[in-house]
């Protein structure tokens, strides 16, 4: 008889930060039932992924154990946890469980996809409880940078995990519940206690306790109060905190407030109309925005990041909705540059600069705190659940390895689990047994990749070498019938020696067609490696380059 076990298995988040995708299962090895938590997206760059729309993890393993997948579980709304569900539901196709707030969101990417929405479950938080197959889960309100986040209690044959998903420890949040050490002493002190505790990682690095979100409140309204101009302040959409903040500073200090960007307005509308915010200051819109003096105006804007088509990016490089910046105005980033953004906020920083507009970011921590627990708040974690096993997750590889040493040193045994690493927690002690392929899943266009297809190495190779075409024309006995041609696309038109780059190539073309016999000619696969030596040569010697070719030959048939 097999014996039966309890497993863990991340395919996104853990080595990185976003893309969450965790598995856990429990029965006999090889046939347990499953949980996920969450399926998230993270975003491209066009250094590495160039064209392409959302990255998302591999769930190639979870497809082949589709039947086996008892529910989903989402434990807050932020893209990197929710982002991939409407793409990557129709291929697991389980109920999704998730809070109001967070299954309102959940609800417009299944609408997009035209999906079914009876699919997806709106809970309670504890002491409500989802049975799923071995499984009896409970979403446990945490603090986060977004409303009704949750942290799950899993409680399993093999004992109780708590997977904390993203929080910190904030008593004072503004908007969602704030942390209630007394439930997380309860759920410590249940029956045999906390086995497995899944830790977000984000901040370990972070020596100082975290600040509450209320904390900003003052500095905020000081900073809008004492401007002259415009001011337009940015932060991420989903901090419907930090909005609301945003916007009581702005209306304390005798300005209108227009918001610009549909993620924020969705965020806004979603939060309303799940009843996590009731008195959000008043909203004009953007014609009316038009008519008033600047120095009563204020936007609150998107494009934190720098992203090209938010409205901050719009505003750096004119006008936006009829709205644009003045020298004298000011620019607020309410938000931190996630690693991989500098370049993006930067030009939008001095596009902003150039107009005469005062940039103001948050390197003094006055006007943003972070959604995640500080390595303080974590170790106080720790000490309250008391886990036996500590598994780090939402985290680069040196947040995991640090967050392990930590347990360590606390005595937990602990385990650096990076995506595809299947840890068996049924022991006293984690036990990695088994790796699964753990790669990335894009989506391009309408349509979706793998990373490893192809497509996305050739696009960053024609960015790098540009691309030739050659067109040859043979007649029914395998002799050129006039010369070749070739177009170039991200080449120079001329070479180092002055002449014209596609008349050096057609050159060597067809002098090799001349000299290329009929037997060789009649074998396309010859010709085709001929002719790419040929033009990579020519263009190597001329520019440099080594471009990708395609050769099209065209074979005239007699009647």
């Amino acid at each position: 008889m097999t014996k039966d076990r309890l497993i863990y298995l991340p395919l996104g988040g853990a080595g990185e930060i976003g893309m969450n995708a965790y598995v856990y299962g429990y029965g006999p090895e090889g046939n347990e039932r499953l949980i996920v938590v969450d399926l998230g997206v993270t975003f491209p760059d066009m250094d590495t992924t160039p064209g392409i729309d959302l990255i998302m993890a591999d769930t190639a393993w979870l497809q082949d154990n589709a039947d086996r997948i008892e529910a989903i579980f989402i434990t807050h709304g932020h893209e990197d946890h929710v982002g991939a569900l409407g793409l990557l539901w129709p291929k697991l196709k389980a109920p999704v469980y998730a809070r109001k707030f967070t299954a309102a969101l959940a609800t417009l990417k299944f609408e997009e996809r035209g999906l079914p929405l009876d699919e997806i479950k709106v809970v309670k938080p504890r002491p409500d409880t989802i049975e799923a197959g071995p499984f009896d889960v409970q979403f446990v309100p945490v603090s986060h940078s977004i409303p009704e986040s949750s942290a799950l209690v899993i409680d399993t044959p093999a004992g109780r995990i708590v997977h904390t998903g993203d929080f910190k420890l904030d008593g004072t949040p503004i908007v969602g519940e704030p942390f209630n050490p007394d439930e997380w002493h309860a759920i410590a002190n249940e029956g045999s206690g906390v086995k497995v505790l899944t830790c977000d990682s984000t901040n370990v690095f972070s020596p100082k306790p975290g600040r509450s979100e209320a904390s900003l409140a003052r500095p905020l309204a000081e900073l809008i109060a004492e401007q002259r101009g415009m001011v337009v302040a940015t932060t991420f959409a989903s901090n419907v905190a930090r909005l609301k903040t945003l916007a009581e500073a702005g209306t304390a200090a005798g300005r209108s407030v227009c918001m610009l960007g549909r993620a924020m307005k969705k965020m806004i509308t979603a939060a309303v109309e799940t009843g996590v915010l009731t008195d959000f200051p008043a909203i004009i819109p953007p014609e009316e925005a038009e008519a008033l003096p600047r120095q009563n105006l204020m936007l609150i804007v998107t494009g934190s990041q720098g992203e090209r088509r938010a409205a901050s990016a719009q505003l750096s490089r004119g006008k936006y909705l009829g709205l644009e910046m003045k020298e004298g105005d000011t620019f607020l980033f309410s938000s931190k540059t996630i690693p991989g953004n500098e370049r993006g906020v930067i030009r939008v920083m001095n596009a902003f600069s150039e107009m005469g507009v005062d940039v103001i970011d948050d390197r003094d921590g006055l006007y943003h705190v972070s959604g995640h627990a500080n390595r303080p708040d974590l170790e106080a974690i720790h000490d309250l659940l008391r886990p036996s096993v500590l598994l780090p997750m939402h985290g680069e590889h040196m947040h995991l390895r640090e967050h392990c040493r930590i347990g360590i040193e606390k005595g937990i045994a602990s385990e650096l689990a990076t995506n595809g690493t299947m840890v068996d927690l049924t022991g006293e002690r984690p036990r990695i047994v088994e790796y699964i392929e753990a790669g990335r899943t894009y989506l391009d266009g309408s349509v979706m990749i793998g990373a490893m297809d192809g497509v996305v190495r050739d696009r960053i190779r024609m960015a790098l070498n540009g691309h030739v075409l050659a067109t040859l024309i043979l007649d029914e006995e395998d002799q050129p019938l006039g010369d070749a041609w070739v177009e170039l696309k991200g080449l120079a038109e001329r070479g180092k020696r002055g002449a014209a780059l596609a008349e050096q190539i057609e050159a060597e073309l067809n002098e090799y067609l001349g000299m290329a016999g009929a037997k060789v000619l009649r074998n396309d696969d010859k010709v085709e490696e001929a002719v790419k030596r040929i033009v990579r040569q020519v263009t190597m010697e001329e520019i440099g380059k080594k471009p990708e070719v395609t050769v099209v030959t065209s074979r005239l048939v007699a009647d």
